[in-house]
């Protein structure tokens, strides 16, 4: 049986609860959420305060990450909890039968390209920041930094390349691949690495990603949780 955890009381526990935290990992499912327009209420999960490590949001995501979600009207009409973004993404388009393409091979590929986010963009980007930023200084040598880097130009330029000719990665459907991705592009902000990535050579990202920050629903969602 699913609990929600009485430190984030839901005030209408019929709706759909999200503990999360405005990261690129969390701006994801509040973007969808504001996107498909479902009812849901929001709890701050600290995790410079370690929140992440409080039991009762164990219980919700074992993993001690943001974000992560409660569904009351789960499948068969019972409470469910989901831990990890990408798999909260697919869920939810799943259920409102939204931002994700009817046609089979169309879903598919925007599977695809959510894929190349979990295992791609946000893993190296976020590298990149941590030895950029975070760790500046505390390493014997420069490896960390320059594979991080050098990973990160290298996504950046498929990502160039697939956006050539398009408003989004799936043409000019917006997709669970855009509110996966798009963040994360945006994210590089918070690292003050524009000037090291050299991301003025990847202008078709440059515009994606302030095409998507300009949606009524990523501005709102970016938001959530601060």
């Amino acid at each position: 049986m699913i609990k929600f955890p009485s430190r984030w009381p839901a005030a209408d526990p019929s709706i759909l609860q999200l503990y999360t935290l405005p990261t690129p990992n969390g701006q994801k499912v509040s973007i969808m959420l504001e996107a498909i327009g479902l009812p849901y209420e929001s709890h701050k999960i600290d995790i410079m305060a370690g929140d992440q490590f409080d039991p009762e949001y164990l219980l919700i995501n074992p993993n001690n990450k943001i974000p992560a979600i409660i569904d009351p009207n789960g499948p068969d009409g019972k409470a469910i909890a989901f831990m990890e973004a990408g798999a909260i993404l697919m869920y939810l388009a799943e259920k409102t039968g939204k931002l994700l393409p009817s046609d089979s091979a169309k879903k598919w590929q925007t599977i695809q390209w959510l894929f190349f986010q979990t295992g791609s963009v946000g893993p190296m980007f976020g590298q990149f920041g941590h030895f950029f930023k975070h760790a500046a200084g505390k390493t014997s040598d420069s490896y960390g930094s320059d594979r991080y880097r050098d990973e990160t130009k290298r996504i950046l330029a498929v990502l160039n390349t697939r956006l050539e000719g398009r408003d989004w990665i799936m043409d000019s459907e917006l997709t669970i691949a855009d509110i996966a991705i798009a963040p994360w592009i945006k994210g590089l902000d918070w690292y003050d690495g524009h000037t090291e990535l050299a991301t003025d050579e990847y202008p078709n990202v440059l515009a994606y990603r302030d095409r998507f920050y300009n949606l009524p629903a990523a501005q709102r969602g970016a938001s959530v949780g601060a």
